[in-house]
């Protein structure tokens, strides 16, 4: 599906970007999903464990969707941080937050998913939304990620993937490719952002190959599951001890 012609961009600067589109944001995510982005952030959600009371910490918040999501009716879920390097994301997300009446269930705080600023064994789940592509060492954010779970804890990641059916996948690459820069340049204001999104989403190891990185940083029980014909892909890895 033409993945090697594609050069992969740098994430150096994936802060300064993500601040510069923190305002069109969310409106860009339901209009290039078409909303469909809610949908997967709820099934990310339905891959936790059921024991109530969890602890779940959140890489990549960005604006809140994903930690807002996880509060949903009859949730396990009890209290959240979320974490992002962006600060003007994370303004964003202090306001849903507040109107979702969640300010004292969810704490913000900056910081980077390679070096989480947080104590061993804290968490009961670590959940990240099409943030792990953007982050500069992938395996040394499923390290820290291992590392802040409790024993027995689960690690959720949400992330783009190329669709395997190749009349699917020509369609998904001619929108990634073509259509998903133009209108997020004409929305956002910035051409580079969008450019980054389809660069970012066609390197980045998904399927059996990002399965094997959770699996070197420790993790077990590890399985992935395809949506919307592979153009996403949910990820689940647990810390037996």
């Amino acid at each position: 599906m033409g993945k090697r012609t594609v050069r992969e961009p740098s994430r150096m600067q994936s802060r300064e970007m993500f601040n510069r589109v923190a305002h069109r944001y969310d409106f860009l995510n339901r209009v290039l999903s078409c909303g469909i982005d809610i949908m997967w952030r709820r099934r990310l959600a339905s891959f936790l464990s059921p024991r109530e009371g969890q602890y779940v910490l959140d890489l990549a918040t960005g604006t809140g969707d994903q930690v807002l999501g996880l509060f949903h009716a009859g949730s396990p879920v009890q209290s959240a941080v979320g974490m992002d390097v962006a600060d003007k994301m994370l303004q964003t997300a202090r306001r849903k937050i507040l109107n979702a009446g969640l300010s004292q269930a969810i704490a913000l705080v900056i910081g980077t998913a390679t070096r989480i600023p947080s104590k061993d064994r804290v968490f009961d789940a670590v959940t990240i939304s099409f943030g792990i592509r953007n982050v500069v060492d992938v395996s040394q954010s499923l390290k820290e990620s291992y590392r802040v779970l409790k024993p027995g804890g689960g690690f959720l990641v949400l992330e783009f993937s190329l669709p395997q059916n190749r009349m699917i996948g020509g369609i998904y690459l001619l929108y990634l490719r073509h259509v998903l820069p133009w209108v997020g340049a004409l929305i956002s204001g910035d051409g580079f952002a969008y450019r980054y999104l389809n660069e970012t989403i066609e390197t980045f190891p998904y399927g059996e190959a990002f399965c094997r990185l959770l699996r070197l940083a420790g993790f077990t029980h590890v399985f992935s599951r395809p949506l919307a014909f592979g153009i996403a892909t949910v990820y689940h890895g647990r810390k037996v001890s």
